[in-house]
C-alpha cells in the first residue's frame, strides 16, 4: 500500500507528497479531526441506545456538489492531532459507552489508521471498529485494513459513471466502488450480531451498504439495489436512505435542488421488497433535516 509521500490511496492517484502539501483531498498527512462523540443517527444496529463513537476526519477525496459536510470535507474545520491522541480518543469513546468506533471518511488517512487501530486492539479495546466510507477508495487500501475493521459501512452512490462525474467529480466511481465493496465482503462475509443489556441487537461484524436516494434518480437507485442483492444476497445489509437535503448551493444543478418525494422513496422500497431484500434498513418520517448533521466544533478532539 502506498504511503503519503506519493499519495495514491484513492483513484485520484494525485501523487502528492502529503508530508509537505495538501493533496486533492485538501489534507496533508497529519491527522485532522473535526469531532469525536457519540452519534445517534446511524442504523439501529450501529447506534443502538448509547450511540456510535464517531470520529469525523477532515478532508475528502470526493467532490460532491450536494455535500452536507462541506466545512470538513474541504478541510476548513478541524484540529491536528497526534497518532497517540487518536488512540486516546478511541478509548475515551469506549468509556463514554460507545457501541463501536466509527471512522467517518478515514479513507485518506489509512496508513495512520492501520497503526492506530492495531495499537488500540493491542491495548485491549473491547468494541468493534467500523469504517464509514464513500467507496471511492482503492481495493489495495481496503486490503490494508484486513483484520482491523470489524464492520464496513460503505456508500454505493452511483451505478452510472456520468452521474458520478457530474455530481461528485469522481471518474471511475462505479468500478472502484464495486471492487472496494467486494473486498469488504471478502473480509467480512457474514453479518454477526449480539444483544446488549437493553435488548437491542448490535452488529459486531459485517457489511452494511448504503444508498442515498437522490431526486430524479429512482431508476439508478433500483439498479443499485438490484446489483447489490443479486451479487451478495443476504450476506450484507442494504440501507436505503431518503435523507437527501439540498445544501443551498445547487443553482447549476436544478434537477437535484429538491428533497426526495414520498412517492419516489416508496417506489424504491417496494422494488427492493419485490426483489426479496430482507436484510435492509429504511428511513421513516421526515429525515431530510439538519439533525443528521452534527456541529463540527471539535467536540472530543
Amino acid at each position: 500500500m502506498t504511503d503519503y509521500k506519493e499519495c495514491r490511496l484513492c483513484p485520484r492517484q494525485c501523487g502528492t507528497d502529503r508530508n509537505i502539501k495538501t493533496g486533492y483531498c485538501n489534507e496533508k498527512s497529519d491527522l485532522h479531526i473535526s469531532r469525536a462523540a457519540l452519534h445517534m443517527w446511524e442504523e439501529p444496529c450501529i447506534s443502538g441506545s448509547k450511540g456510535s463513537g464517531t470520529v469525523f476526519f477532515s478532508g475528502c477525496n470526493m467532490g460532491c456538489v450536494f455535500c452536507q459536510n462541506r466545512k470538513i470535507s474541504r478541510g476548513e474545520v478541524g484540529k491536528t492531532v497526534s497518532d497517540e491522541r487518536l488512540v486516546e480518543i478511541f478509548f475515551e469513546l469506549e468509556q463514554k459507552g460507545a457501541n463501536n468506533i466509527n471512522l467517518v471518511t478515514g479513507d485518506i488517512y489509512i496508513p495512520t489508521l492501520v497503526k492506530a487501530i492495531d495499537k488500540a486492539k493491542g491495548q485491549g479495546i473491547g468494541i468493534p471498529f467500523l469504517f464509514n466510507t464513500s467507496s471511492y477508495i482503492n481495493e489495495e487500501s481496503v486490503k490494508a485494513l484486513e483484520g482491523l475493521i470489524d464492520i464496513y459501512l460503505p456508500d454505493f452512490k452511483y451505478i452510472r459513471d456520468e452521474d458520478a462525474v457530474r455530481y461528485s467529480r469522481a471518474k471511475g466511481y462505479v468500478e472502484t466502488a464495486k471492487a472496494a465493496v467486494a473486498e469488504m465482503v471478502r473480509q467480512q462475509p457474514k453479518c454477526q450480531f449480539f444483544e446488549d443489556e437493553y435488548g437491542q441487537y448490535l452488529m459486531k461484524k459485517g457489511v452494511i451498504v448504503r444508498h442515498l436516494l437522490m431526486p430524479g434518480m429512482l431508476i439508478q437507485a433500483k439498479m443499485i439495489v438490484k446489483y447489490l442483492y443479486e451479487t451478495y444476497k443476504d450476506s450484507i445489509y442494504i440501507s436505503m436512505m431518503n435523507q437527501y437535503t439540498p445544501n443551498g448551493q445547487l443553482n447549476d444543478y436544478p434537477e437535484i435542488d429538491r428533497k426526495v418525494t414520498e412517492r419516489e422513496y416508496k417506489s424504491f422500497i417496494d422494488y427492493a421488497d419485490k426483489l426479496g431484500v430482507v436484510n435492509g434498513y429504511i428511513q421513516e418520517g421526515e429525515t431530510a433535516k439538519d439533525s443528521f448533521i452534527p456541529d463540527f466544533d471539535l467536540t472530543g478532539v
